[in-house]
């Protein structure tokens, strides 16, 4: 492998033992320039920039992190991240002893009570680095990037619907196109039904029956085009009731499981709290099930050599949980952040509203989703919902009409 460039400065540091005072004295200036420079740099961006050591101790940070997580800048080097923001706690592979365990990047909503209501974008990732003159010593650390979304949050419906008025005759257009072909083949069918039963014979039968089954698929289909037509350009407001989430996932994976088997998939579901309780919620039955769906059909689509999809669900004192990991293609790095945004897709066919529906649905629940993913090796899900007659704060509340 070639040699890795150097810089004037690398090569002064590895003669630091043969400078004289003088020469120690103009390094020293130079590298405080550089800090001050690099701090300022910093200093002006927006987003919240933390390097962390896997125990969670805050080992830099710039002024909007520390602003955002409410520290003083002094305090670097004391802090321990999962003490400021401890929900982290609950969906990060962090052990007992406070270590994260992750390798892969992750990407998670997290909302800060103080010093005020915000909602922050977090987006960590794992990386080793050597000492200076030590190339030998790895160190392994982590750097948290922090977007303060809460005002991104508060408008976002009124962006969504802006921009679905933008792109509806386009929609609509698609919509129509697809409507056209099973309405053709209705017709087509229905005709022949007309002739098979004026004639009366017995021997009919047979294909009496195929060209019905054929209407009742195109219809299904049909229904199915105009739901989800609905479902994204209408949302309705949830109807709470006692819902089991497991039970809700079941009636999912009867109704796709010839789907998933054909497609050489094995769903695996488990209840990790012991004793096994159906974790119950406050939520709308159909709209989780609409998130399953969604979230399944993602994951059939990222594996089309077959694989394994994972359910677990576990519980604490506040919230449900349940994790949702396949073994598909995963998700690149510099798509994660784009998942939920309206029209984003990376599928031929897709239509990029199924993860923004996801979302919108969770948020109703005053629930939250994480997604960990690595290519070529799968994405993990994590759905996080408040147990019920937990009052968890939002951001806000807004009504839907019908």
């Amino acid at each position: 492998m070639p040699a890795s460039k150097t810089s004037p400065l690398d090569k002064i540091l590895g003669r630091l033992d043969q400078l004289d005072a003088d020469n120690l004295a103009i390094l020293v200036q130079r590298l405080a320039r550089e800090r001050s420079l690099l701090e300022t740099v910093f200093n002006t961006l927006r987003e919240g920039i933390l390097i962390m050591s896997p125990q969670g101790l805050i080992e830099y940070a710039n002024q909007s992190a520390a602003s955002l997580l409410a520290f003083e800048l002094k305090e670097v080097g004391k802090l321990i991240f999962w003490q400021l923001v401890p929900e982290l706690m609950r969906t990060l592979p962090i052990s007992e002893e406070g270590v994260y365990l992750g390798e892969w990047s992750a990407s998670r909503e997290i909302h800060i009570n103080y010093p005020e209501l915000r909602c922050i974008r977090l987006y960590l990732v794992p990386f080793d680095y050597s000492e200076p003159a030590q190339d030998q010593l790895q160190h392994h650390a982590f750097a948290a990037i922090l977007n303060d979304i809460t005002q991104e949050k508060r408008s976002t419906e009124e962006a969504i619907e802006s921009e679905k008025i933008d792109s509806l005759f386009q929609l609509a257009g698609g919509v129509a196109h697809e409507l056209g072909n099973p309405l053709n083949s209705l017709t087509i069918h229905l005709q022949l039904l007309q002739r098979q039963i004026a004639k009366e014979c017995s021997e009919e039968e047979g294909k009496v029956k195929k060209s019905l089954n054929v209407c009742l698929r195109e219809v299904e289909r049909l229904d199915g085009i105009i739901s989800h037509f609905l479902e994204a350009v209408r949302p309705q407001h949830p109807d709470f009731k006692d819902v089991d989430l497991i039970a809700a996932l079941e009636d999912v994976l009867e109704l796709q499981g010839q789907e998933l088997s054909d497609a050489g998939i094995k769903v695996d579901v488990a209840i990790m709290d012991s004793p096994p309780v159906p974790p119950i919620i406050s939520g709308d039955w159909n709209q989780i099930k609409q998130v399953y769906f969604n979230l399944l059909k993602n994951a059939r689509q990222a594996m089309e050599g077959g694989g394994t999809i994972k359910v677990e669900a576990h519980s604490d004192d506040k919230f449900v949980y349940i994790v949702i990991a396949d073994t598909g293609s995963g998700i690149d790095k510099e798509n994660l952040r784009k998942i939920f945004d309206p029209y984003f897709t990376t599928k031929l066919k897709g239509h990029g509203l199924g993860m923004m529906i996801v979302m919108r649905i969770m948020n109703d629940h005053q629930a939250r989703i994480g997604v960990d993913s690595d290519p070529g090796v799968g994405t993990v899900i994590t759905l996080q919902f408040p147990k019920k007659h937990q009052n968890i704060p939002k951001l806000q509340t807004s009504a839907r009409g019908s």
